[in-house]
């Protein structure tokens, strides 16, 4: 597997506060987490408890995790109106960290995609798309980052099944600017939510790129079956982004093993310090079931695909 910021080397200070002695195995309320390795830190980015920030946890060993220090605030008369950063994701470009997240935008009238950066990844941040980059009649959440073989940046993102005629979401990308302020190019579709088979709803939610050794572009996302929450896997035919993208088997679903008693999904991939692959997701997806927790867990490449432990 091949993550991008898994060489970045540069330490950043960290702020001189207490760490909670907060186990990920406990879990504690988060929904769509998102862990970047940057020097010998670890970052997870979330919203905050009430919904007006974007606020980030640090730690030397994935077990223990600091108090919330706060990345974004917004200004007084930020656009967003409601539904305010909707699964922040930290990803390093060109000497620049970006934070990619979604907003109920005045500017729109609909979920529409930030962008926020900053030399440091924990900010300040600043918002550098003019409030939001997805097209503006469209509904759109859950952004993510992905360069290509070429070194140029696409955004990855969700149509929202919302704002779409039969109500079946799609996933979609377009090539980036490399200042990240604009797309450079349309939005094109790369599947819908109901190519899974036994999909029952139209949400496609968490889209996470990863590549793997034998060059295969994977990408792990989350709609719902009859098993709840679950985590999807698809692969591009031609390994590009505008490939022909095929669905697989399941990355999780609830009864995956007999520990996994609970639905779950929106996980991404990142590396430890050892330079091991995990998965990180929550679950449950209701707080109806219990704490909506982080859950980190080792992912493998076997049989050219992507395998939980």
């Amino acid at each position: 597997m091949k993550i991008s910021n898994q060489n970045l080397q540069t330490e950043y200070p960290i702020p001189d506060i207490p760490l909670d002695d907060i186990k990920l195995s406990q879990g504690f309320a988060c929904r769509d987490p998102f862990i970047m390795l940057c020097g010998s830190t670890y970052y997870l980015y979330k919203k905050d408890r009430t919904l007006s920030k974007i606020v980030c946890h640090i730690s030397k060993d994935l077990e223990n995790w600091s108090n919330e220090i706060t990345v974004f605030c917004p200004s007084k008369d930020f656009h967003g109106t409601n539904h305010l950063f909707w699964a922040p994701e930290c990803h390093y470009f060109n000497g620049y960290f970006y934070i990619f997240t979604s907003v109920f935008s005045s500017l729109t009238n609909h979920r529409s995609i930030s962008v926020y950066r900053a030399d440091n990844p924990l900010g300040p941040f600043e918002d550098i798309a003019g409030g939001y980059i997805t097209p503006k009649e469209w509904d759109a959440i859950d952004g993510t980052l992905y360069v290509d073989q070429q070194g140029e940046p696409w955004m990855v993102f969700v149509h929202e099944w919302i704002s779409m005629p039969d109500d079946n979401g799609s996933f979609c990308a377009s090539k980036l600017s490399k200042d990240f302020t604009c797309f450079e190019s349309e939005p094109i579709t790369l599947f819908y939510a109901k190519d899974l088979e036994g999909a029952t709803m139209g949400v496609t939610d968490g889209c996470y790129l990863t590549t793997l050794e034998s060059g295969k572009l994977m990408m792990t996302w989350s709609n719902f079956t009859k098993d709840g929450y679950v985590v999807a896997k698809a692969y591009s035919e031609n390994g590009k982004i505008d490939g022909k993208w095929i669905q697989e088997d399941l990355l999780y679903y609830k009864g995956l093993t007999q520990n996994d008693t609970l639905d779950g999904g929106h996980g991404m991939v990142f590396q430890d310090k050892n330079g091991e692959f995990l998965f990180t997701y929550h679950s449950p997806n209701s707080s109806r079931d219990g704490i909506e927790s982080v859950k980190i867990r080792k992912i493998t490449e076997e049989n050219n695909s992507l395998i939980l432990e």
